[in-house]
């Protein structure tokens, strides 16, 4: 379903133009912007095709309601982060405790995407940290960040760059770093069918790119420890 928490469809805007101008938008179209009801109806048709093709009986109790099922969890579910209209509201606060310096880390965010390739699940955790500047975040903001930028077709590298983009634009910060580890059902349930393997991609910013610092280095043992 769609998220419950409030929306910034503005803020939404302006992150959009953030990550084309970065080059770190996913690939999208103006169809992106047809309405909720046109997308669920076309997905509709197209998915009772392919059902078709496979030799599926379409018109079975069990199969006719299948097409608009998978239409409606596309659009209002697993792939709502395409509509910036759902972009999560992301109070910051002035940074009136003057927290320079030390890092906030939010660990073991839920992940929960679709690999943009064969449309299956990625599953995995995230840790986010970032130093306040002039702006504190709420602590759900980067949970919800995560979440809208997952509900997408995703390659992991693109997913991870994503989130540490957004953060340094709403909080206003270059200090940020964001580390993910997930497994992929595209490895897991089909090609090589690996069932143990995870892929871990890491992005950050600002502090957080000084490969000797001991704040990057703190910052990785917090993200990889259980």
């Amino acid at each position: 379903m769609h998220p419950s928490y409030k929306n910034d469809p503005s803020l939404g805007k302006e992150v959009h133009a953030y990550l084309v101008k970065q080059g770190l938008e996913t690939p999208m179209t103006d169809q992106v912007k047809q309405s909720a009801e046109k997308k669920i109806a076309a997905i509709t048709d197209s998915f009772s095709d392919i059902m078709i093709e496979l030799g599926l009986d379409t018109t079975d109790d069990s199969l006719m309601d299948t097409p608009k099922r998978v239409a409606k969890m596309y659009v209002n579910e697993i792939f709502y982060g395409l509509n910036y209209d759902y972009f999560p509201k992301c109070t910051a606060i002035e940074n009136k405790m003057k927290t320079n310096g030390s890092f906030l880390l939010e660990k073991n965010i839920n992940v929960q995407s679709n690999c943009e390739h064969h449309f299956v699940v990625i599953d995995g955790l995230a840790t986010v940290a970032y130093i306040a500047d002039k702006k504190l975040l709420g602590l759900s903001k980067l949970n919800r960040i995560v979440q809208f930028f997952a509900k997408r077709p995703q390659v992991q590298e693109r997913l991870t760059e994503q989130i540490r983009a957004t953060i340094q634009y709403v909080a206003q910060t270059e200090d940020v770093a964001v580390y993910v580890d997930a497994k992929h059902w595209c490895v897991k349930s089909r090609g090589i069918q690996d069932q143990t393997s995870s892929t871990v991609t890491l992005s950050v910013g600002g502090v957080f790119a000084d490969k000797v610092s001991e704040i990057r280095k703190e910052f990785l043992n917090l993200a990889r420890s259980g």
